[in-house]
């Protein structure tokens, strides 16, 4: 199916940022020379950023009626989120990430892909990119079994179903039956989301809205299409900017794994054991390191399991570095060419990342269960989200 062959539906570009004035005017401007024609509002919500980008967002609006801005008070994406989602009046509510760049015709990917494929939500995989050395030791730690887990939406040549993607592409009634994002899962709201999405998909017999998707109707489900909500197609092209510091890296996956506790006791039985393994892994080191520590006798040797699990993310960092080494350049980095890293910067780097992610996961997954379990705190509340964004 072509896309000019379709009725188009209207669709609101939906931007959560907080101190991005050195991207948004290229991202906004970006999006407003697609060919899509029905692209009708671009609406950035901002968290009170000090840097000039509420200045930037509203000298855009007044050379163009389309963008808007809101103020987003609790600073978080996912409230963001439901503060566009809340305004908006497109048909289509595309989410955008305001540190990503995206393809000219990604609009329109977005838009065929959600027709074609009927599920509630679609997207590319997440493309890592970098501009500094420590960004692409965790482009390369992505590539790895270790930084992504086999998730699908790591892939850039998936085409088909999955748990979830990068960003997303909805039809709002379906994000306003569900009541938009869940701010209690920040900053595991993307997932969150995409398991109930599922589960909506799977209690409704059948979906119909926008005159039954703009002519393309659902006939229904049938045993084998209860995991066909969400859709990752790889000509929707999207490329991540990663974190450029290493307690950057640190705090997002504390918060990660914070956020994938939320989750687990909101969904326990359709959570995926890759968001826990971080936490069941070290958890279970920690444990044979007491018992070893109190019996001696016998004999469990837990030293050289940490020490390999100590060395092994370096190794795995060698076998990455090695295997992308020659499209590196072509593919991965962004910055100067004057600046790309060596191969001893990206083995250091992606080995640091790689430990680092599931230390920092588990820790913030053990720190939300001991707040519910021993403090009886059953959530992350929204002033300490704000002050930890």
């Amino acid at each position: 199916m072509s896309i000019s062959n379709i009725k188009f539906p209207t669709l609101t570009l939906a931007i959560p940022a907080y101190n991005e004035a050195g991207n948004i005017e290229r991202i906004i401007q970006g999006f407003l020379k697609t060919e899509y024609p029905k692209l009708i509002e671009v609406i950035v919500a901002d968290g009170g950023s000090t840097d000039g980008t509420q200045d930037i967002v509203n000298k855009l609006s007044l050379e163009d009626y389309r963008v808007k801005l809101l103020h987003n008070s609790l600073k978080v994406q996912s409230a963001g989120l439901n503060l566009i989602l809340k305004e908006c009046t497109g048909d289509i509510f595309l989410r955008a990430d305001a540190h990503s760049d995206y393809a000219p015709d990604y609009i329109e990917q977005c838009v065929e892909t959600l027709l074609e494929s009927k599920a509630l939500n679609v997207g590319g995989a997440q493309r890592f990119v970098a501009k500094t050395a420590f960004q692409a030791g965790v482009v390369l730690a992505s590539k790895s079994i270790l930084g992504s887990g086999g998730a699908k939406y790591r892939d850039s040549n998936y085409d088909g179903y999955a748990e979830t993607v990068y960003l997303g592409c909805f039809w709002k009634e379906d994000l306003l039956k569900l009541s938009g994002y869940n701010i209690e899962s920040t900053p595991n709201e993307d997932y969150e989301l995409n398991l109930r999405l599922k589960a909506y998909y799977s209690d409704n017999s059948k979906i119909t809205n926008l005159d039954d998707r703009l002519h393309h109707k659902s006939t229904g489900l049938d045993d084998n299409e209860t995991n066909k909500a969400i859709y990752i197609s790889s000509k929707i092209r999207v490329w991540y900017y990663p974190r450029k510091t290493w307690k950057s890296i640190c705090i997002q996956y504390f918060k990660y794994g914070r956020g994938r506790y939320l989750t687990s006791i909101k969904h326990k039985n359709q959570l995926q054991l890759r968001g826990k393994l971080p936490f069941l892994f070290i958890s279970a080191t920690l444990l044979l390191s007491l018992i070893d520590l109190i019996v001696p006798q016998l004999s469990l040797h837990t030293e050289a399991l940490i020490l390999s699990g100590l060395l092994f993310p370096f190794g795995e960092s060698l076998r990455t570095t090695f295997k992308f080494r020659n499209n590196f350049t072509t593919e991965l980095w962004r910055g100067k060419e004057d600046e790309i890293p060596s191969c001893l910067s990206l083995c250091f780097f992606c080995g640091v990342t790689l430990l680092t992610i599931p230390i920092a996961h588990f820790s913030g997954y053990a720190y939300q269960l001991f707040r519910r379990g021993f403090l009886r705190v059953t959530g992350w509340y929204i002033k300490e989200i704000s002050n930890e964004s």
